[in-house]
């Protein structure tokens, strides 16, 4: 495993955690087309909304549970990273386990809640219950292992406003 060059500062961590939360917010496509907000992001866990848009249904006034899923997914990873020692590596990949709870996912906005439950040396394992309306709606665990660093850490991420479209209307 290849791991940084030199020991980070606990500012440099700091700040590649932080640079992972503008990523998972502004840089990667598919969250800013959701509108994915990190309302929270340290060490103790992190808080993702996502809000309503008819476009992430399955059916009329509820959300798909695809998109639910994602939300899972993006959320159990930040929570690993929110608190991650980046001396050991970067996330490579992971694995999402979602469980559905036997009630719609009704509402203005579905809201994760995540937290890491166990660090490893290479696997971490992440706890999401997604709420609407304040109830649970569905529940997943997110593994990530750890491997070497990733090109393009630190760089700028791009777009630097999050409501830049994804598209030409």
């Amino acid at each position: 495993m290849t791991v940084a060059a030199r020991p980070l500062t606990d500012q440099e961590q700091r700040e590649r955690r932080e640079w992972f939360r503008a990523r998972w917010e502004r840089g990667v496509a598919f969250n800013r087309l959701c509108r994915l907000r990190m309302v929270r992001w340290d060490p103790g866990g992190v808080e993702v909304v996502l809000p309503y848009a008819e476009q992430l249904t399955a059916h009329e006034g509820v959300f798909h549970g695809g998109v639910l899923s994602a939300l899972i997914d993006t959320a159990g990873a930040g929570a690993v990273i929110a608190g991650h020692d980046f001396q050991k590596g970067e996330p490579a990949q992971h694995r999402l386990d979602v469980g559905a709870v036997p009630r719609p996912a009704r509402g203005r906005e579905a809201v994760a809640y995540a937290r890491c439950v166990r660090r490893g040396r290479r696997l971490h394992f992440a706890d999401v219950d997604v709420m609407t309306d304040g109830v649970v709606c569905a529940r997943g665990q997110v593994v990530v292992s750890i491997s070497g660093e990733r090109a393009g850490v630190g760089e700028p991420v791009q777009p630097t406003d999050p409501t830049d479209p994804l598209t030409e209307e």
